[in-house]
């Protein structure tokens, strides 16, 4: 940041129309500084080694070298806070989640008509997210491991209690913490319905992409759908999704609510939704996210007797939903993101596989009260 402590934002897009609204809006916040705007990432390159930016907002789709080959690149010789400028397309959005996977901290997505306009509409979200990433961790994701096997022999001495069940709720950063814990969970783990704040659209291409590496079954929710053994399932961008419980077992409903805490999808409804129907039976889970929806929600898992997670400050891009759901006494036990599928193996009772190993005691730490 700059003497004077405002954060310095180099503007990344193809577009002299973009670069131009922008760098108004972002002007537009006293704790923001925009330092120069790069019409491609090799000027972006070289702006950034002279005026050593915070944060960088990166157009996902421009000509020559895209914005995610630079991304890649930069994550690799020089990591930073980036925000990623995406259209509602199916083809930008499919960028922008290889972006978030590659280290993106967070995105925006640009109006579909009427830019100007449009653009003006979204100050807030456009200068909260800035500020946001330019207080995140930026890490690099550790190499995917492949999707483990859950056979006979690890299985053997568990109870397979078909009443089990996994809530996890996730806001920026979260695509990554996902994505790490999923990939590492065997095809022999109990439902997990999960809330990732995200737009339409967006949901569906992530079901999508963690399908494909996972031993899971992932996919986008629908209305009624069953959430069996081996199944993962998202809730749909725009919609709000619960949990509920009948005779055969465990369902979701998804539907048009309003927003809770600004969010649609909110963690704080399913895991409310949770805490009524499974109780004791489910293990919630909260990852990293800018602001606390799922707080109150997770406390009302505890309170019906939920084994109850929340990751950690260190391993978190944001620690904000973390932070405020240990504040209101919602987490039994607070932990570094490479160990959360391991906890998920251990509370079901399968033996944990491809669990890194942590020469730290503070990987795991349960929490008083």
């Amino acid at each position: 940041m700059t003497g004077h402590g405002k954060i310095k934002v180099l503007v990344v897009d193809d577009s002299a129309l973009m670069r131009q609204l922008l760098s108004a809006i972002l002007a537009e916040d006293p704790a923001i500084e925009v330092v120069g705007a790069a019409v491609n990432p090799l000027i972006a390159r070289e702006k950034i080694k002279a005026l050593k930016p915070d944060v960088l907002t990166l157009d996902v789709e421009m000509p020559g070298m895209d914005g995610i080959t630079f991304l890649q690149n930069l994550m690799r010789l020089r990591p930073m806070p980036v925000v990623m400028v995406s259209s509602l397309t199916e083809k930008g959005a499919d960028a922008t989640l290889r972006a978030l996977a590659l280290g993106a901290v967070d995105f925006v997505t640009k109006p579909q008509s009427g830019l100007r306009e449009g653009m003006q509409a979204l100050v807030d979200e456009i200068c909260g997210k800035v500020r946001a990433a330019a207080r995140a961790h930026v890490r690099s994701l550790p190499p995917i491991a492949a999707p483990p096997a859950a056979t006979p022999a690890a299985l053997a001495g568990t109870h397979m209690l078909r009443e089990q069940v996994v809530v996890m709720g996730a806001s920026t950063g979260g695509t990554q913490a996902i994505t790490e814990i999923l990939t590492m969970l065997p095809e022999q783990c109990p439902g997990i319905a999960i809330v990732q704040h995200m737009p339409p659209k967006f949901t569906a291409l992530f079901a999508g992409h963690l399908d494909q590496q996972c031993a899971l079954e992932v996919r986008e929710a629908r209305d009624g759908e069953r959430l069996g053994w081996g199944v993962a399932l998202i809730a749909p961008g725009g919609r709000q999704m619960e949990l509920v419980k009948d005779s055969d077992g465990y369902a979701v409903r998804v539907y048009d609510g309003a927003p809770v805490n600004m969010h649609r999808p909110s963690v704080d409804v399913l895991f409310e939704s949770a805490a009524r129907c499974a109780g004791r039976n489910a293990l919630g889970i909260i990852l990293t996210g800018m602001g606390g929806d799922g707080a109150r929600g997770l406390r009302a898992m505890k309170e019906a007797g939920a084994h109850t997670i929340a990751q950690d400050e260190a391993t978190s891009v944001i620690f904000g939903m973390p932070e405020q759901a240990i504040r209101l006494g919602g987490a039994r036990e607070v932990a570094r993101l490479e160990r959360i599928a391991g906890n998920i193996v251990r509370w079901v009772g399968i033996p944990a596989q491809h669990e890194p190993s942590s020469g730290t005691d503070a990987a795991q730490t349960p929490v008083s009260g």
